[in-house]
């Protein structure tokens, strides 16, 4: 997973094919619960690339946007928003996977 440090970097990678980003902080506690799962997320979905974006460095990103809890993931290609799965509940590696794979349906 890599660490979105600007807005212009933001941008340039929802512009690509494909694009997962996971919306979370430091501070919280279900972002951290999920952090081991996630390796094995990426492998078993090889067909995105995961970002991680901090929630509070983004913090007007995520107003725009609408993302309100974390984690909470959105999948981009092509610049256009494909599927999202935004919440401030604790989410499960299952439950990820079925987003993911709905997201792939819709691609």
């Amino acid at each position: 997973m890599k660490n979105i440090e600007t807005q212009e970097e933001l941008e340039q990678v929802i512009q690509e094919e494909n694009t997962l980003l996971m919306f979370s902080a430091d501070w919280c506690p279900d972002c951290r619960i999920i952090e081991p799962i996630l390796p094995a997320v990426e492998a078993d979905f090889p067909e995105f690339t995961l970002y991680h974006v901090d929630r509070d460095k983004f913090i007007d990103t995520c107003a725009e946007w609408n993302v309100f809890g974390i984690p909470s993931f959105l999948v981009f290609n092509e610049g256009k928003e494909v599927n999202r799965f935004v919440s401030k509940d604790r989410k499960t590696q299952a439950e990820i996977e079925q987003f993911l794979t709905e997201s792939l349906a819709k691609l």
